[in-house]
């Protein structure tokens, strides 16, 4: 198997999003998207003691024409919405939401975050949907770590999580309206494990911590994404040390893409039915108890 080689390296810069502390390598001024992916977020964070945790995380607010989509790696999330979906997901999981025509949710951290050690670690990600899927109706997906399928390298070093598409020969639960693959792979220090990926998509990795060699390239530290060229038919890593690592692929859409706030559409005009259509309250009602 030809291995793809590396594009670019993106560090996840430290920001301030309303006051949360996260890390975010996508975009980036050089690099808006890389197709279908729009954004990602990393956040590890201490859940604060003098709140509530139903008050604490993000708060309601809406999306439209993206699947906004939370990998949780520690504590929980108590994901609530306008079309009444009410759920918890825990480490290993994922909450996947496509906002389709329009939906309002909230994502605090779980009630009983104190209890599980107090420390919500996350990603989001932000995956489009093309134009003609873009005013479906809103969908959500809780997938419990027990109900992710996985695969052990020959090694016995590496475990890869399937969530949606197919990685090594495994489909994950969790349909998308664009084509992608999303994993996440835990490596233990020395485990290798080359992993196939179709040639027409664009692919990336994000390492939470830790550090691999990715081969034909070299040493990558955590909180980096790499982004790999459409060049060969999939790559291959080891672990320098234990390393947790987000993988994705996805068929470029080629669409255009105008975004504003919490709305990803195709044109201006889309973006501002979208502002109306919230302001109206089309995407609903969300009151949280």
């Amino acid at each position: 198997m030809k291995n793809r080689s590396v594009s670019r390296l993106l560090y996840a810069e430290p920001m301030d999003m309303g006051g949360m502390p996260i890390r975010q390598p996508l975009p980036t001024f050089a690099v808006k998207q890389i197709d279908p992916f729009l954004l990602l977020h990393h956040a590890d964070i201490k859940a604060p003691s003098h709140v509530k945790p139903g008050h604490a995380g993000v708060g309601p607010h809406p999306h439209r024409g993206f699947s906004p989509v939370t990998f949780i790696f520690k504590g929980g999330v108590h994901h609530r919405d306008s079309r009444g979906h009410n759920s918890t997901v825990y480490a290993g999981g994922a909450q996947w939401m496509n906002a389709g025509m329009g939906i309002i949710h909230s994502e605090r951290p779980s009630d009983n975050i104190h209890e599980i050690g107090g420390r919500q670690e996350i990603i989001q990600l932000w995956i489009n949907t093309p134009a003609k899927n873009k005013m479906d109706v809103p969908s959500y997906m809780p997938v419990q770590a027990k109900d992710v399928p996985f695969v052990i390298s020959d090694d016995k070093k590496s475990r890869v999580n399937i969530f949606s598409g197919e990685v090594l020969n495994v489909k994950g639960p969790v349909p998308s309206q664009a084509e992608v693959n999303a994993a996440t792979i835990a490596l233990e220090k020395g485990g290798k494990i080359s992993i196939p990926l179709p040639e027409a998509h664009n692919a990336l990795i994000y390492l939470l911590d830790g550090e691999l060699n990715v081969d034909g390239f070299g040493l990558v530290e955590g909180l980096h994404l790499v982004h790999f060229k459409n060049d060969g038919e999939g790559i291959g890593l080891e672990a320098r040390q234990d390393t947790r690592v987000l993988l994705l692929s996805g068929k470029p859409l080629n669409e255009e893409v105008v975004s504003h706030g919490p709305f990803v559409m195709n044109t201006q005009t889309q973006i501002l039915e979208a502002m109306r259509d919230y302001q109206m309250g089309k995407m609903g009602v969300l009151i949280e108890e």
